[in-house]
C-alpha cells in the first residue's frame, strides 16, 4: 500500500485535474448554446435553398453547366472538417478514420487528395502525399479558429474554381453532423459536381421566373455551394462543443469516483498508522511494567 504522503498526492492531483475538467465542461456549454442556435437556424434556410435549386433545375438541362460536368472519380478532393484542439473524445479521430477509409475503400482506384480545414486533421495529412497544396486555401485552412460566412465563401469560391478548371472531378465533404450534446454523425456528402434531381421527384414548378430560369441557377449554384459548406462548419463547430462537455462530464465524473477512491485508501492507510502507534506505545508500556 502506498505510503500517506503519495496518497495526498495524488487526491491533491485529481482534485486539479477535476477542477480543470469541470470548468472546460461549462464553457463547452456556453459555446454549445451558441454554436446550436447558429446551426438551427441556418439550416431551414440551407434546405430550402437546396430544395429550390433542385426544384428548378430539374427541368433545365444542367450537362454544359460547368459545375455539373459529370467526369467520373479519377481524381477526388476531399474537404475534412475536424477542430483545432482535442480533449473532446473521438470527435477528431472519427473523422481522420472515415477519411482513411475513403481513400483505402471508396476511392481506392482513385487520385484522392485532401483540404484539411482544422488543425487535427491538417496534422495527420500533410505528412503523406493526400495533402492539398494550394497557396490560395492554405491561409484559409485555420478557418475553425475565426468561421464566418465571408471566410467560408473564399473556401467556397476556390474550390469552385478548382473543379471549373478541371483540377479534379469530384469533391467530398466529410464533417460531423450535430444531432445534441452527446450524440454526433459522420457526413460524407457530395459537393460537386451537382447531380440534378429527377423532375417526377422535384416539387411542384409552377412559378413565374424573372428574368429566366437559366440565369436564376446561375445565380443559386454558388450561392447554395457556399451556404453547403458554411452548414458543414457550423455543424462540425456544434458537434465539437457538444463531444467536449460529454467528454469533460465523463472526465469529471470519473475524477471523483476515484478521488472518493484515494480518500477511502488515505483513511485505511491513516487508521492503520494510527493502530501501529498505539500498539507501539501499549508494548513500550508493557515492556518498562516487566
Amino acid at each position: 500500500m502506498a505510503n500517506l504522503k503519495e496518497i495526498r498526492n495524488r487526491i491533491s492531483s485529481v482534485s486539479s485535474t477535476m477542477q480543470i475538467t469541470s470548468a472546460m465542461k461549462m464553457v463547452s456549454a456556453a459555446k454549445l448554446k451558441r454554436a446550436q442556435d447558429a446551426i438551427t437556424r441556418l439550416r431551414p434556410y440551407a434546405s430550402k435553398l437546396r430544395y429550390i435549386l433542385e426544384n428548378v433545375s430539374s427541368s433545365l438541362d444542367l450537362s454544359e453547366s460547368d459545375f455539373a460536368e459529370d467526369r467520373g472519380q479519377e481524381r477526388i478532393l476531399i474537404v475534412a472538417i475536424t477542430s483545432n484542439r482535442g480533449l473532446c473524445g473521438g470527435f477528431n479521430s472519427n473523422i481522420i478514420k472515415r477519411v482513411n477509409s475513403l481513400i483505402k475503400n471508396d476511392f481506392a482506384n482513385s487520385t484522392v487528395s485532401v483540404v484539411c480545414l482544422g488543425k487535427k486533421i491538417k496534422d495527420v495529412v500533410k505528412k503523406t502525399e493526400a495533402y492539398f497544396v494550394n497557396d490560395t486555401l492554405a491561409p484559409l485552412e485555420d478557418i475553425m479558429a475565426n468561421a464566418t460566412f465571408d471566410r467560408t465563401a473564399e473556401i467556397g469560391e476556390e474550390l469552385m474554381r478548382i473543379f471549373k478548371a478541371k483540377e479534379v472531378d469530384k469533391i467530398v465533404l466529410v464533417y460531423n453532423r450535430f444531432l445534441n450534446a452527446a450524440n454526433q454523425s459522420i457526413e460524407v456528402e457530395d459537393f460537386l459536381p451537382i447531380v440534378p434531381v429527377a423532375s417526377q421527384n422535384a416539387g411542384p414548378s409552377d412559378y413565374i421566373f424573372e428574368p429566366n430560369k437559366e440565369d436564376i441557377v446561375s445565380e443559386l449554384i454558388p450561392k447554395s455551394l457556399k451556404t453547403q459548406l458554411f452548414k458543414a462548419l457550423l455543424d462540425s463547430i456544434a458537434a465539437e462543443h457538444g463531444a467536449r462537455m460529454t467528454a469533460m462530464h465523463k472526465a469529471t465524473d470519473n475524477a471523483s469516483d476515484l478521488k472518493r477512491s484515494l480518500t477511502l485508501s488515505y483513511n485505511k492507510a491513516r487508521q492503520a498508522a494510527i493502530t501501529n502507534e498505539i500498539l507501539e506505545i501499549v508494548g513500550g508500556a508493557e515492556a518498562l511494567n516487566a
